[in-house]
């Protein structure tokens, strides 16, 4: 069965080119123009990834992000025509997993929108339990526990502390990360992981500001925290 991605960006004819693009690699894509049709879109397509646009009639895409992450731990990929900082940093706190500047490269948009598609695929049974912190991390059940309580972990965050987990011991650069948990095979933009560290320190963290679980080595990247 063809993942279903819904592509939200008021651009007819860049919405045309993708849907080209998406329908040509065996996607099913489904449109919409506006922030708020996109949210009853979400809802009624049930895509398995959304391409979200910046700039929207409506609600715009940071509040239809942050709306459909409140509902969805769903891969959602932000397409900006800003290169501005701030938007790039606002769009993913609302909770998009990844963003592209246009114009953008097709090929390069498929591999992303597949990476992400095969971090939502269920894994080959390993029966692996991680530890970091006094955190629990069942891989297999994708489940994140502290005293028995579920912590609510999108996937890329889930990936993000597993990959952590997986060497307690060692230092993982920025770079690393985003080749182990993006999927990046060339350089990119770091401020990925930046924004998801933090994403990730704010569910899992007794205290953001003084992180145990997942710490920064300073000039280098993070690792994961003791085994309390």
């Amino acid at each position: 069965m063809s993942a279903r991605i819904l592509v939200v960006d008021d651009d007819a004819a860049l919405a045309e080119m993708v849907g080209i693009v998406l329908e040509g690699e065996g996607f099913t894509p489904t449109f919409c123009s506006d922030g708020a049709e996109a949210l009853i879109a979400f809802r009624e397509s049930k895509p398995d990834l959304v391409l979200l646009d910046l700039m929207l009639p409506g609600f715009d895409g940071i509040e239809v992000c942050g709306q459909i992450r409140q509902e969805s731990g769903i891969p959602i990929i932000m397409l900006t025509a800003k290169g501005d900082a701030t938007d790039v940093v606002a769009g993913l706190e609302a909770g998009a997993d990844d963003y592209m500047v246009k114009p953008f490269n097709p090929g390069e948009l498929v591999a992303r929108i597949r990476t992400r598609l095969r971090s939502m695929a269920p894994a080959a049974a390993t029966a692996q339990t991680l530890r970091i912190g006094d955190l629990t991390i069942d891989v297999d059940g994708h489940e994140v526990k502290r005293e028995g309580r579920a912590i609510n972990l999108t996937p890329l965050e889930f990936d993000l502390l597993v990959a952590l987990a997986s060497k307690p011991q060692q230092v993982f650069t920025r770079e690393m990360l985003l080749e182990k948990v993006w999927g990046y095979q060339y350089k990119a933009d770091t401020r990925l992981v930046n924004v998801h560290v933090q994403r990730l320190r704010s569910k899992v963290e007794f205290d953001a500001d003084n992180p145990t679980i997942v710490t920064t080595v300073r000039g280098i990247g993070y690792r994961a925290g003791a085994v309390i």
